[in-house]
Formats: C-alpha cells, structure tokens, sequence
C-alpha cells in the first residue's frame, strides 16, 4: 500500500451506535479512477464521508503516505475534495460566486484563469455566471458541483452519486467529462455511483460493497464481465 496515492485500511464508521462499516481494506493509485459500487444502504456515502472527515472514524486513512488530519479543512488543504451527494452548491450564490467559494483555499490571479478555463468547459455555466446557484437545472448544477470542486485544484476528486436524479444523457456526458478531466490533468478520482454499467465502463478498478464490507474487487471490464457479480450485487444482467 506504500505507493498508493490513498490507503485505507480497516475503516470502520457509523452513526451513533450502528456501524455501517465493518473493517474496509483498499486502495487508489495516483491518476486511477476507481469506483465503489453497491445497494442502497451498503456504506458508499459513509466511506466517503470517513474519507472527507465529515464524520468519526477508526482505521487508518493515508494520503501520499501520510495520515489524514481529522478535520474537513484539513483533508481539503491536502489536496482532498468532494462533490457530496445532493451536489452541495451555494443556492443563494452566484455561479461565479460558487467558482470563487471553491478557491477560498487559494491566493492569486491563477484563480480567475481557472474560472476562464471551466467556463469553457461548461459554457451552460459562462452564460449563467450571474444566476444563483439554485435556479439552475439538475445538469446544471451539479456541473457546478463539479466546477467548485475542481476550483481548489485537488489531487485527488472525491465524487458521491454524479448521477443523482440526472437524465441519462446528462450522465453520460458527466461521467465523459469526468474521465476526460483525469487524463488530460492526472487528477485521481474515487467515485460512488450506483449506475453500474457506466461507472464500470469508467473505472480502472472498482470494489462492491455489501453491508459495509467489500465483497468483490477487479478492473472495470472484469467485473463487467462477471455475470455472478453483475446480478448479485450490481443489479445488471
């Protein structure tokens, strides 16, 4: 696990007195996109959110070889963030005002260039810099989502359920953007998502949850290709 730009090892987390999960072993190279699928209710959020330190956890979490400070502030200067679940924009914020909150870490005129450049990304965003956040479509704001997070220029992209409640040919065009971003920058990304069939065709790797432990792991292709996996735990056939 010494090469791994992220290593977890034996993260247990819950809420109060349930423990959702029970011991979880894994890892994400520097550049890999890497997905972690299941049901409903199987630990995908609550692994991300131990990651993130938005809740308690024991275990061991390291980054580029070192541990993780406990606090969200923290995890975020180290060059650690997330695009929650619910996308998380600033509803009352401008778009533009959510790109500026998403660099509030960073100093410099290489802010406003990065404003630029994902505007030209998202020119849906260009045109509506001045909107709040909260009268955008669902695509729309989670490209924001997306954009704000990026803002702070992370190594690695903690993304939980980019499809949630999305048209499919926004996801599709999400998750395109997604990948295109990992190799044209080299940015690492973890991604929770339930669309097993799109997330696989994305991932380097990826590891199945079932009630808080994982009960499978391969590149995306083999599990893919796994028919046994495919209809117990990805609800495909």
């Amino acid at each position: 696990m010494s090469d791994a730009l992220l290593a977890v090892e034996r993260l247990t987390a819950g809420y109060g007195p349930v423990q959702v999960l029970h011991g979880l072993d894994f890892t994400v190279a520097e550049g890999e996109i890497v997905v972690i699928l299941g049901a409903n209710g199987a630990g995908k959020t609550t692994t991300m959110r131990a990651i993130s330190a938005t809740i308690a956890h024991r275990g061991s979490v390291r980054f580029d070889g070192h541990k993780l400070p406990g606090k969200p502030d923290a995890v975020l200067r180290a060059g650690i963030t997330q695009v929650p679940q619910g996308r998380g924009t600033f509803t009352d914020l401008s778009v533009e005002d959510n790109l500026l909150a998403g660099a509030y870490s960073r100093r410099g005129s290489s802010v406003r260039e990065d404003i630029d450049r994902w505007f030209d990304v998202f020119p849906r965003l260009a045109e509506r810099k001045a909107q709040k956040a909260g009268s955008l479509s669902g695509g729309e704001q989670q490209m924001l989502a997306i954009a704000r997070a990026m803002m702070s220029r992370p190594r690695l992209l903690l993304c939980d359920e980019p499809s949630l409640g999305l048209a499919p040919i926004i996801t599709q065009e999400l998750f395109k953007l997604i990948g295109r971003t990992s190799r044209e920058s080299g940015l690492t990304v973890l991604l929770v998502e339930q669309n097993a069939n799109l997330a696989l065709g994305l991932a380097d790797r990826a590891y199945v949850l079932e009630t808080g432990n994982i009960v499978a792991t391969g590149t995306g292709a083999e599990l893919l290709a796994d028919d046994t996996i495919k209809q117990a735990y990805l609800g495909v056939s």
